[in-house]
């Protein structure tokens, strides 16, 4: 008598930008050629933005820190790095990369007015119900001088055709992981974080292409799809400026004294 076929459990059928999709993506965070393999990209971006430390004992605040993919690229620049999450699956492996963690939602952060020295906001604000909110928590927590960095998508057509209706159909982007509806404008951003004291410069980032391409055909070939993080990474795609801010943006701004 032959055994029976082992029967597969089809993925969950969430809405789009259902926070629970992170959890069932869990094992995918720290694999750089993964599901989340352009947070890595970012987040080694994002980090080029920050200084070391001017002080000890100088607070990086991380609000939607994921699993600490910044925490790599903070080592030795002085900071203590406390991340913010709402998926505790992701907090673990955070913790684990030497994140101090908190379970919260990053539009009521339970820290004290003015703590930060930095406030990082990396793929986060696309993903929030309310990012007026996000924005005016990341700007409540910053000390007079205190540097906010941040990524996110544009609300422009083009935006959502990139992102989600190309983006989200290539085989290392996950389905419904945005909501289009809940794309930043970029203007809009600006003016909010200046009614909280935060005059944000933006500029337009994008993967270089060359890069890009030939990381994309290695992950459909599957040769390096679960490589360890750190091997190989001068092989990774780097973000680059672009003179666009229609579709991917980041923004670096200090808080008035």
């Amino acid at each position: 008598m032959r055994d029976a076929a082992p029967v597969s459990t089809p993925p969950r059928l969430l809405p789009p930008n259902d926070p629970r999709q992170y959890d069932d993506l869990a094992g995918e965070w720290w694999c750089p050629d993964g599901a989340f393999a352009m947070l890595h990209w970012l987040a080694r971006a994002r980090a080029a933005l920050v200084p070391p430390a001017s002080r000890p004992g100088a607070l990086l605040v991380d609000l939607g820190c994921g699993a600490g993919l910044l925490a790599p690229h903070l080592v030795g620049k002085g900071y203590w790095h406390v991340g913010l999450d709402l998926t505790r699956s992701a907090l673990v492996q955070a913790a684990a990369h030497g994140v101090t963690v908190v379970n919260a939602d990053a539009t009521a952060v339970p820290l004290a007015d003015g703590c930060a020295d930095v406030v990082s906001a990396g793929e986060l604000l696309e993903h929030v119900p309310d990012w007026r909110r996000a924005v005016a928590e990341a700007c409540r927590l910053l000390r007079p001088g205190g540097l906010l960095v941040l990524d996110t998508l544009n609300d422009t057509t083009l935006a959502r055709l990139v992102a989600v209706e190309i983006g989200e159909r290539l085989p290392t982007v996950p389905r419904g992981i945005h909501d289009p509806r809940l794309f930043v404008d970029a203007r809009e951003l600006v003016t909010e974080c200046a009614r909280h004291g935060v005059e944000l410069r933006l500029r337009g980032i994008r993967p270089e292409l060359p890069g890009t391409v030939g990381w994309l055909l290695r992950r459909m070939r599957g040769g390096s799809a679960r490589r360890p993080v750190g091997t190989d990474a001068g092989r990774e795609p780097r973000m680059v400026p672009s003179r666009s801010t229609a579709v991917l943006y980041q923004g670096r701004g200090l808080r008035g004294g």
